[in-house]
């Protein structure tokens, strides 16, 4: 495993106060197609409870990962769905999406979760939305014989097996994936076909091929021409794995509106305020 950049997860905070660790990247763009991840874990609701009242979006794509507990999903496209624990949910703004993220009521064990934002082409910014989730999907889990790789987001092969997650066609040809190395594991995988590969790891630590460790809580940007072994050191491991190809152009960004040059971020905030991007209902 080549480690390209290490970038650590700061402290945040988002929608109605809640508390985040978050991963962003908008200025180099190391990270193309993937420009942020924020991950949310409490188990003291008054870290989560405000969750996103209604909010904008344009110009990129949100996927929400949820391992503990669940949201609400509400938009002006007529969507309402609870996204649960082992779920997914992937929303293609394009033109312009309103939506909220409000914690479930019924889930008050905690909350464990990501949302992660891709860029999007600039000829399909402004497309119309688009919405998926896995609610009523099954996850393939494959394995290799030492760990477990559970599948939200595009095509993937580990050891002999492959298979598709419950969601297609994000963005960049972006794929999503979970795993788990238990203590010591060492495991392997080819992400050669990919121009970006990076690592987020949640859970554990991993050992590194130059020596040392990488704790949980930071994002590794991976080569990925370089084989992709990884090894957990002495305890369970958790990650995501995070592929795509880079869009490689420039991009704009403020607030929730992700754009290629100002004067569209501008016409995006007019747009908004004027009502073009409708309302909850």
């Amino acid at each position: 495993m080549k480690v390209i950049q290490q970038l650590r997860a700061m402290p945040s905070r988002d929608g109605d106060g809640v508390n985040i660790m978050r991963v962003a990247d908008f200025q180099r763009l190391a990270l193309d197609p993937y420009l942020m991840l924020d991950e949310i874990r409490s188990d003291d609701a008054k870290d989560y409870i405000g969750g996103f009242p209604a909010h904008p979006h344009r110009g990129m794509e949100t996927f929400t990962y949820i391992r503990k507990g669940g949201f609400e999903h509400r938009d002006q496209l007529g969507n309402v769905r609870a996204i649960r624990a082992g779920k997914v949910q992937w929303m293609s703004t394009g033109r312009g999406v309103v939506h909220s993220e409000m914690p479930l009521a019924d889930a008050d064990s905690g909350l464990h979760g990501f949302q992660i934002w891709l860029n999007m082409p600039a000829k399909d910014k402004m497309r119309h939305p688009q919405y998926q989730d896995s609610g009523n999907s099954e996850h393939a889990t494959l394995s290799d014989g030492n760990g477990q790789l559970y599948l939200l987001a595009g095509h993937w092969q580990y050891g002999s097996e492959s298979a598709d997650a419950p969601l297609m066609g994000l963005a960049a040809n972006g794929a999503i994936a979970d795993l788990t190395l238990p203590a010591g594991a060492i495991s392997q995988l080819d992400l050669s076909q990919y121009s970006t590969v990076a690592l987020y790891l949640y859970q554990g630590r991993l050992q590194l091929s130059g020596g040392g460790e990488v704790d949980a809580g930071n994002m590794l940007l991976l080569d990925p021409k370089a084989p992709l072994q990884l090894h957990a050191a002495d305890e369970t491991a958790g990650m995501l794995l995070l592929a795509g190809n880079a869009i490689g152009e420039k991009v704009v960004q403020m607030g929730p509106f992700v754009m290629n040059t100002q004067a569209e971020i501008m016409q995006a905030i007019s747009d908004y305020q004027s009502g073009q991007f409708g309302e909850i209902v």
